[in-house]
């Protein structure tokens, strides 16, 4: 999709199947929870992106203040923001996601989530 959309990454984070969220979902308590975790991303176990929550342009509360002028949020919604660093599509020459890719995010003290990337059917 981004490869195709001229860079438009809204298009390839939504359409049918896409939106990953599980196995588990850590519910939110408090700021503290969220404000600094390392987030990483490895495609066939090379390390792609690593960053944290704390360096993000946008932090959580504006994040929630800002959606909230245009849409209700309730509890159990999810809000899904940008990606750190380190996106194939920025490499030079560009290193885009190949059918039989393993994509692994860790979020710490939450998890990792594994995907296996497959063509378009």
């Amino acid at each position: 999709w981004v490869r195709h959309a001229k860079f438009n990454v809204t298009q390839g984070k939504n359409f049918d199947s896409t939106g990953a969220l599980g196995p588990w979902i850590v519910p939110y308590e408090d700021e503290n929870q969220i404000a600094d975790i390392r987030l990483t991303t490895r495609v066939n176990g090379e390390l792609r992106q690593d960053d944290r929550t704390s360096r993000m342009i946008f932090g959580f509360r504006y994040l929630i203040s800002y959606i909230s002028t245009f849409t209700t949020l309730v509890p159990g919604d999810v809000i899904v923001t940008g990606t750190p660093t380190g996106a194939g599509a920025r490499f030079d020459p560009p290193k885009f996601l190949a059918p039989g890719d393993l994509i692994e995010v860790t979020a710490e003290g939450i998890g990792t989530l594994a995907n296996d990337v497959v063509d378009e059917v």
